[in-house]
């Protein structure tokens, strides 16, 4: 089984009296990763919250049967925690009522999840992320060298357990994960009704990873109005399926200072949405996996890392542009990111004068791995 980096995060919290609450989209190994960290605990209660009679046993309840239902148990693994009604009000009951139990509480929707414990939980939760495997995880569980090897793979299929585990199948569990979560659950979370439409955002969005989005643009496209897609693609950031990158203006006049550009938390969904699976070596958007790939990675790199930087992409009027920045401590750094090793281009001018002490890199096929780790 791969090792997940959270895993010595969660273990070090335990018993410190206070709620653990996991999210991330359905089958990135949630599940898996709680019973990980809770084997070594003795009476441990699992409740999954998509059963019908698990939800039943939380309505209207009281301390009295909160304490009944918990029994002798020292360790609470609520699943799917979001499929109880006012969850937040009840994981609260339980953390007030129950200070000794160690509650671990799942979610595959922050929109769901999070909206509702944040507010009862003030104080009482630790709240993490859990998406993919990472390019870390996966170096550290396969070896670097063979990790590097399966480069070109994960650009097309991702990295999602069930497709690094079921190697072949890659296609057909690919398109289960998409039905099942991006279509289904986020339909329901919002009573959208207008499914066609949803799925023609997602194709646009998909086919304009790396570049800016403009929401009217993407109305038109899809037959919708401006504050529907801005609507939908919150709920697809809410759900773990993309997520946005907003534009660095701070010094010049003719910087982009309201641009955007949506990535995809994992290649494989991305392609899954357009059902191109072709391979790097005869794709023309080779370069928009690649800025997808690295921008999602670094994401969950700093996540699992603890590390707080903020970051966005940069671009002029004048088409001037620098794919990925980040500011750390007053330290900004710029990263131009091209497949081809063999590529140079160089920092502009007008960003080097704008913000002299930058740090300036370039990341290819051949030194990835030291952004990544």
């Amino acid at each position: 089984m791969i090792r997940r980096f959270l895993q010595d995060t969660l273990e070090s919290k335990l018993g410190r009296g206070k709620a653990l609450v996991l999210m991330g989209a359905r089958q990135v190994g949630k599940t898996t990763l709680v019973r990980s960290v809770a084997a070594h605990r003795n009476d441990v209660l699992w409740l999954n919250g998509d059963e019908i009679d698990v939800q039943a046993l939380f309505e209207n309840v009281s301390a009295a049967r909160l304490k009944a239902i918990l029994g002798k148990n020292s360790t609470l693994v609520l699943d799917e925690a979001q499929r109880i009604r006012d969850v937040g009000l009840k994981l609260k009951l339980i953390t007030d009522q129950c200070p000794d139990v160690q509650l671990i509480a799942t979610g595959s929707s922050s929109f769901d999840l999070a909206n509702q414990v944040n507010e009862p939980l003030t104080g009482r939760k630790l709240e993490y992320v859990l998406y993919p495997l990472s390019f870390g995880e996966l170096a550290a569980h396969h070896g670097l060298i063979e990790e590097k090897r399966l480069l070109r793979h994960r650009l097309v299929h991702g990295s999602y357990p069930d497709v690094v585990n079921h190697a072949g199948e890659e296609k057909e569990v690919l398109r289960q994960l998409s039905d099942s979560y991006l279509y289904k659950d986020v339909l329901m979370w919002d009573h959208i009704k207008k499914s066609d439409k949803l799925v023609k955002l997602m194709q646009a969005l998909a086919f304009q990873v790396g570049s800016q989005v403009s929401y009217p643009e993407l109305g038109q496209i899809c037959g919708l109005d401006y504050k529907t897609v801005e609507k939908y693609i919150l709920l697809l950031e809410q759900a773990y399926v993309l997520f946005r990158l907003g534009s660095f203006s701070r010094n010049l006049r003719n910087e982009l200072k309201a641009s955007r550009k949506i990535y995809f938390i994992d290649n494989g969904i991305r392609n899954a949405v357009i059902a191109d699976f072709r391979p790097m070596e005869i794709r023309s958007d080779a370069g928009a996996l690649w800025e997808n790939y690295l921008v999602s990675e670094r994401r969950k790199k700093l996540q699992y890392a603890g590390i707080w930087a903020n970051s966005w992409f940069w671009r002029t009027q004048q088409q001037q542009e620098i794919d990925y920045i980040e500011e750390e401590n007053g330290q900004i750094s710029a990263w131009e990111f091209k497949w081809n090793p063999s590529a140079a281009p160089r920092q502009p001018r007008s960003f080097v004068e704008a913000y002299p002490g930058s740090v300036f890199s370039v990341i290819h096929r051949d030194n990835f791995d030291e952004f990544l780790l």
